[in-house]
């Protein structure tokens, strides 16, 4: 794994950055305008003692105008999928949609037994790893060579593969992050804590202001679910087959429609009642009328205002397409304790080749065969690069309106990747039941919006609505 900040790194610019968040720090509490401010705070030293003075008493906003763009360089999806949980960090991967991965290469662990130490026959053990891992590959790539895009292909993928990401961070979630890597209970496994212990090496050298706050910060490797793994025999994981909707907001549509009112006149819910019953008295189709415009506005507040709970069945390797979507609040079960690796999907596209199925299921066959081999004494947290793409689980969100509209827009589309596509219409099925105003403004532009964004690439469903 390679790391390295992208910019911000010569002596200028570094003091520039400092200057900057020390001028946060003194805006408030100093007079003059913001200029005279960033003028008066020329000094490194002194600039770098205030911002440490100020983030010590708990005022760490000013550190969010610190934003840093980083490499990451080979780094697995478990990287990948915890740097994503960070909600307020941007990120721009190696798409596996469209990349073939065969040559990507892998990590491999240094195997540890059920104590955290390091395994007596370490090099045999290794060297098991590494075959079955690219026996992993050879079979992707047999899969790819077969036909089958490595957009399905990449469902036989084990989590251990390289890949690469630019990564964008305000210095506040920066901070979070390095703890959590090598103090928090994600430290337990070897690559989130080389990676944290690397960007800790960057922050010493270029966010100075970092450092007390890091080292003074305690260990706690504790995943808060001891109470519940103590007290509760574990269930059997059962995957559903589409996604349910948990709860909602009590009327949503009426919400909606009321809010909006309320936002124009400044009026209270129960006028806003009486405005929506007396507009209806006088057209029958005033609710999807109004609903229609709130949906196209620019700005959408009312749709927060409301909001749907749902558990989602998705698989790891599509993962990505539903987290990447950071306005919502997203539970991923954490990579441990491990999952129940009999819950797989096959591609379609593998499952009409008889070839290729069977290269798929002889592989996920075998994985399973050696994680179950490993299982008996290796380190729990050295098996997760054991899950292969395929793997599915069971996901919860909420989100609100807003969030939902902007996902079924570019998720129902016939562009999108099958699974999420699948996902995205269960999600728009389910809220058509209990909003159907909303429900009918829910879906892929050319059918909520006469309108397709792929150009040359469009499935041309945009021009059969045109004609209909």
């Amino acid at each position: 794994m390679e790391i390295k900040l992208l910019g911000g790194t010569t002596k200028e610019e570094l003091e520039k950055r400092i200057q900057i968040v020390a001028s946060a720090g003194k805006l408030s509490r100093f007079p003059g305008n913001v200029f005279e401010v960033l003028e008066s705070t020329n000094d490194y030293e002194s600039n770098l003692k205030m911002i440490k003075r100020i983030i010590k008493m708990g005022h760490k906003s000013i550190i969010e105008h610190d934003y840093l763009i980083f490499g990451l360089c080979d780094v697995t999806p478990i990287i990948e999928q915890t740097i994503i949980g960070m909600r307020l960090s941007s990120f721009t991967i190696k798409s596996r949609r469209e990349v073939d991965f065969r040559t990507a290469g892998f990590y491999t662990p240094k195997f540890r037994n059920k104590n955290g130490e390091e395994i007596k026959n370490i090099d045999e053990v290794t060297e098991k790893y590494k075959n079955h891992v690219q026996y992993l590959f050879n079979t992707y790539g047999d899969i790819v060579d077969l036909g089958i895009s490595v957009e399905d292909a990449r469902f036989v993928l084990p989590y251990c593969f390289k890949s690469n990401i630019i990564m964008g961070i305000d210095c506040r979630q920066l901070e979070k992050m390095i703890i959590s890597y090598t103090k928090g209970h994600l430290s337990k496994i070897q690559e989130l804590k080389e990676f944290g212990e690397k960007m800790y090496d960057i922050v010493k050298e270029y966010v100075p202001y970092l450092i007390p706050g890091i080292e003074s910060s305690s260990e706690d490797l504790s995943s808060g679910f001891e109470y519940l793994e103590e007290n509760y025999k574990r269930p059997e994981i059962n995957i559903l087959k589409e996604p349910k909707l948990i709860s909602h907001t009590p009327n949503v549509d009426d919400v909606i429609l009321q809010s909006y009112i309320m936002y124009h006149y400044q009026c209270q819910k129960e006028e806003a009642e009486k405005i929506l019953e007396d507009l209806e008295k006088k057209d029958k189709d005033v609710k999807q009328k109004l609903m229609n415009v709130i949906l196209h506005k620019d700005e959408r507040r009312e749709l927060e205002q409301a909001s749907f709970t749902f558990q989602i069945p998705i698989s790891l390797s599509i993962l990505t397409h539903l987290t990447r979507h950071r306005m919502h609040s997203l539970l991923v079960p954490e990579f441990l304790p491990m999952w129940d690796m009999k819950n797989h999907v096959v591609p379609k596209t593998i499952k009409e080749n008889p070839k290729a199925l069977e290269l798929f299921q002889k592989a996920v066959n075998k994985n399973m065969e050696v994680f179950e081999e490993f299982k008996k004494d290796v380190f729990e947290e050295d098996l997760i690069y054991f899950y292969l793409g395929c793997q599915m689980l069971n996901v919860m969100t909420t989100m609100n309106c807003r969030t939902l509209q902007w996902i079924s827009k570019l998720r129902c589309c016939n562009k999108a990747q099958w699974q999420i596509r699948q996902i995205a219409w269960g999600m728009v099925n389910e809220v058509k039941e209990v909003a159907p105003y909303l429900g009918k403004g829910l879906g892929p532009t050319c059918m909520t919006d006469k309108f397709c964004g792929e150009g040359k690439e469009s499935c041309g469903l945009i021009d059969k609505l045109a004609r209909d």
